[in-house]
């Protein structure tokens, strides 16, 4: 046993929070490891194909704006916001992530926390780099602008990619 995992942190340096594992370290520039906020479930899919995400989408759009109490109750600029975040994380992890995703929303008292798994636990968010903007890769910069956190974290052997966008 090494002196890190003695006291409580693995050998590469990260923290174990609960049963996560957050390294401390930057998936590329603008996405970091970390554990997002706690908050309460408001609705969830189980996904295997890009092809279910214009039903997610639809679906997403029907629950925010049935939304009760009115306190959850996105408006069509954040909705939007949050389709488009949902829509980007859910694709990357359907893509890249081995299958097993599960796409999900919460609400904290003043946020939408947008939380999307996968298994591809070793494979950070990777953030296109020196790529011509018309091969796409550009997503998880868009949700960096528009999120007030975000960050990746791994656990029992899945990846979760997750992003918290205001209500204000």
């Amino acid at each position: 046993m090494t002196h890190t995992e003695l006291f409580g942190l693995p050998a590469d340096g990260g923290l174990i929070r609960g049963d996560a594992h957050v390294t401390g370290q930057a998936s590329g520039p603008v996405w970091p490891t970390a554990c997002p906020p706690p908050a309460r479930p408001l609705v969830r899919w189980e996904l295997t194909d890009v092809a279910e995400l214009p039903t997610v989408r639809a679906a997403l759009r029907r629950h925010l704006h049935a939304a009760a109490p009115s306190a959850v109750r996105a408006t069509t600029e954040l909705r939007d916001q949050m389709i488009l975040a949902l829509d980007e994380m859910a694709s990357n992890a359907l893509r890249h992530g081995g299958g097993q995703v599960e796409a999900s929303v919460h609400v904290t008292d003043d946020a939408y926390l947008i939380e999307v798994s996968d298994r591809a636990a070793a494979a950070p968010p990777t953030p296109a780099v020196d790529r011509d903007p018309s091969e796409g890769g550009l997503g998880l910069y868009l949700i960096a602008e528009l999120a007030s956190q975000h960050g990746w974290y791994a656990r029992q052997g899945a990846k979760y990619v997750w992003a918290l966008l205001p209500r204000s």
